[in-house]
């Protein structure tokens, strides 16, 4: 079975207390069950991580290497605009990663519309609320296994 890790970034715990106008009414917690019950339904084990650190972030992702870990779905929230420390971190796995945003980051701030990430990950999907998640995690799925969506679904 494989094994994906879905990290959330710094401020995601205040999921559901967030401007509403970007992320609705949703928290972290409701976004892992859907995630875990998809997950399920994939036949594939996910585990959550969320830090408020970039350290702690930086730290977790290395230890994707020993823990062997398939694939990552992050939402850095706002370090995806200028962290290059959890770029580079990303950049070392050889592994699928997809990139999700429940608001669409390039029709927001200027400053929001630019990821230092996306370089580096397989793809991002954003502006689709809690399904840039859901849909994240499909996506990274069939990296994996290297088949179509339609496939694993």
């Amino acid at each position: 079975m494989e094994r994906i890790w879905v990290l959330h970034g710094v401020n995601l715990n205040m999921f559901g207390k967030r401007d509403t106008r970007y992320y609705g009414n949703v928290t972290l917690e409701d976004i892992n069950g859907e995630i875990a019950k998809l997950a399920r339904k994939l036949r594939v084990k996910v585990e959550f991580f969320q830090s408020n650190h970039e350290g702690a972030m930086i730290e977790h992702i290395h230890h994707a290497h020993d823990e062997n870990i398939d694939g990552v779905v992050i939402n850095p929230g706002a370090w995806t605009h200028y962290s290059y420390a959890i770029r580079d971190a990303l950049e070392i796995l050889e592994i699928p990663i997809v990139e999700v945003h429940m608001s669409n980051i390039h029709a927001r701030e200027s400053f929001r519309q630019i990821s230092v990430i996306s370089p580096v990950v397989s793809c991002q999907i954003c502006g689709l609320g809690l399904n840039s998640y859901l849909l994240g995690l499909i996506a990274v799925t069939s990296l994996i296994r290297k088949n179509p969506c339609s496939e694993i679904l």
